[in-house]
């Protein structure tokens, strides 16, 4: 009985086809691609070429004509220089390191009550807490200017009626009272982050933990809130850098509050020298900085939150020192071999390689 073998034809890929699979990815990704460089690549080569550059002026206001010239780091230097842009970094981060732990404990703790098993209409308050992030910054800051100012706002009267004489507009409060508008409005919006991770992790922990005697507590410190780390990460580093970045709120706020300054914050500096004094190559250089501020406030916190245990450290740094002294081995090894070699031989060069015994050259 004779047995046909059966070959199947192969199939060949045309080159046509091969490249319209190549082509067809930079083709559906074009759209972004061009909005990305428009709205983002552009403008940022553009602040980094403005800020090199300055305008001479002539004339008092310009009419005699207008010359812009390289300045090289002279805006650099302007925008250090300035004592009230320098203090508005500072205020920035007294405000981050005091309003960025509270918001993120605070909207932790949000994400974790909903998303608890007792939790009652989860979705409902979920909507109430994210409600506050749909309202634009501007009109946030004038609803909250009346409950601070005096006269117009009932919680004002209410503890002027116990005794109390709040000053929420004052030179040493209205830092925070700004504090109080960006957590009312922000905290929403990073405890959906938050819950979007909580429901990532599968329900078999929650089962085992249970098995195990764990309680409600337990439960979130142990379990949760490490597996949720990543989303912690994710919102501080955003509010890190929305830090930096303030400026609806003070602007908004310094009609009502005289505490309040032009330079406040280092976005507020930028605006007032871009659009009041017109020193667009100073305002460029202060948004550099601010760029380069929060890139290196965001690394930093990225660095320190993404170090390894400190076992895996403690075995990193044994294996260094285990290799260098290895290393010293082999040249101390060596060294002898060679100085053997050339008492045997005085002919030979000192740098001479006449041998290679077990991998040891000498």
């Amino acid at each position: 009985m004779s047995q046909q073998t059966s070959t199947k034809p192969a199939f060949r890929t045309s080159t046509k086809a091969t490249r319209a699979q190549k082509r067809a990815p930079w083709i559906l990704l074009a759209p972004f691609l061009a909005l990305f460089v428009l709205t983002f690549i552009i403008p940022i080569i553009s602040a980094l070429f403005q800020s090199f550059t300055t305008v001479d002026r002539k004339g008092l206001f310009g009419e005699d004509g207008v010359t812009g010239r390289f300045a090289g780091f002279d805006n650099y230097v302007t925008a250090l220089n300035d004592s009230g842009f320098v203090a508005s970094i500072g205020r920035m981060l007294l405000f981050g390191i005091v309003q960025v732990p509270i918001m993120i404990i605070a909207c932790t703790i949000l994400a974790l009550l909903l998303e608890s098993a007792s939790a009652r209409w989860p979705g409902f308050f979920r909507a109430v807490y994210f409600m506050p992030y749909g309202v634009p910054g501007v009109i946030a800051t004038i609803l909250w200017s009346f409950l601070y100012v005096p006269g117009l706002s009932p919680i004002v009267s209410l503890l002027q009626s116990m005794g109390l004489q709040p000053d929420f507009l004052g030179a040493n409060s209205v830092l925070w009272s700004i504090a109080n508008i960006v957590t009312w409005t922000y905290t929403g919006y990073n405890m959906l982050i938050i819950v979007a991770q909580l429901k990532s992790i599968p329900g078999e922990v929650y089962e085992a933990a249970k098995m195990d005697g764990a309680g409600p507590f337990q439960v979130a410190w142990r379990i949760q809130i490490p597996l949720i780390a990543p989303a912690l990460v994710l919102t501080t580093v955003f509010s890190i850098i929305g830090t930096l970045q303030l400026f609806a709120e003070p602007q908004i706020l310094s009609t009502v509050a005289p505490a309040i300054d032009t330079e406040y914050t280092p976005n507020y500096a930028a605006y007032t020298n871009a659009f009041a004094f017109n020193e667009y190559g100073v305002a460029s250089a202060q948004a550099v900085i601010i760029a380069l501020a929060a890139f290196i406030l965001s690394f930093a916190f990225l660095a320190l939150t993404n170090r390894p245990p400190k076992d895996e450290r403690d075995q990193r740094k044994r294996s260094r020192r285990d290799g260098q002294e290895a290393r010293r081995a082999i040249q101390t090894r060596g060294a002898a071999v060679r100085t053997v070699t050339n008492q045997a031989d005085p002919g030979l060069p000192a740098n001479g390689r006449v041998a290679t015994i077990e991998g040891t050259e000498r």
